[in-house]
């Protein structure tokens, strides 16, 4: 008796290599799990288009690196509180509207993205290419996303009692040679 599925070789059985949200092998299979997240996240928001918040949200939920420049935050648990209750209560004034406060160029090539989320993942991109040491990471994403004071994602950090800029210098302290891969900062 033959089998109904013929048998694989090892590489075949494995697949092909992931591919990140839109074909982008720019991005770490971390900050793809934190994409197809915050798509999850919108969906069931019912916005139609991937905004800063969502990341910030699945970037706290799947990356243990981003989690940790929060972790020592004494109002950690309001933003989760506020992240969580999105859908129906602070974020329901977001419904329909498309996150685009005019301060950055708008990126329209990024389907499923607001404009301020595309050029995040653009923003994480291009710090990675300058370090060189490989995709985009959470904590790309996370400094990206931060760019931006009129971002949702920042709104709600102002909104639970967190200084963005604050966070910003954190994530810099924690990457070898700062934000852009520079030379490494001085310890204060």
């Amino acid at each position: 008796m033959h089998p109904r599925i013929p048998r694989q070789s090892a590489r075949e059985q494995s697949g092909p290599p992931p591919v990140s949200p839109d074909g982008d092998v720019r991005l770490s299979a971390e900050l793809t799990a934190v994409v197809s997240g915050a798509r999850r996240r919108a969906l069931r928001d019912g916005d139609r288009q991937i905004d800063t918040a969502h990341l910030l949200h699945s970037l706290l939920d799947a990356d243990a690196e981003a989690y940790a420049v929060f972790d020592a935050e004494p109002q950690l648990p309001r933003l989760l509180g506020y992240l969580v209750q999105r859908s129906i209560g602070y974020g329901l004034r977001w419904q329909g509207s498309i996150e685009d406060s005019g301060a950055v160029p708008v990126v329209t090539t990024t389907e499923g993205l607001s404009p301020l989320a595309a050029g995040a993942m653009e923003y994480a991109r291009a710090r990675a290419e300058h370090r060189a040491d490989g995709p985009a990471r959470g904590i790309d994403l996370l400094a990206a996303i931060l760019v931006d004071p009129e971002s949702r994602a920042v709104e709600v950090l102002t909104r639970a009692g967190i200084d963005a800029r604050a966070v910003s210098a954190r994530i810099d302290d924690r990457l070898p040679g700062g934000l852009w891969g520079g030379p490494p900062r001085s310890s204060r």
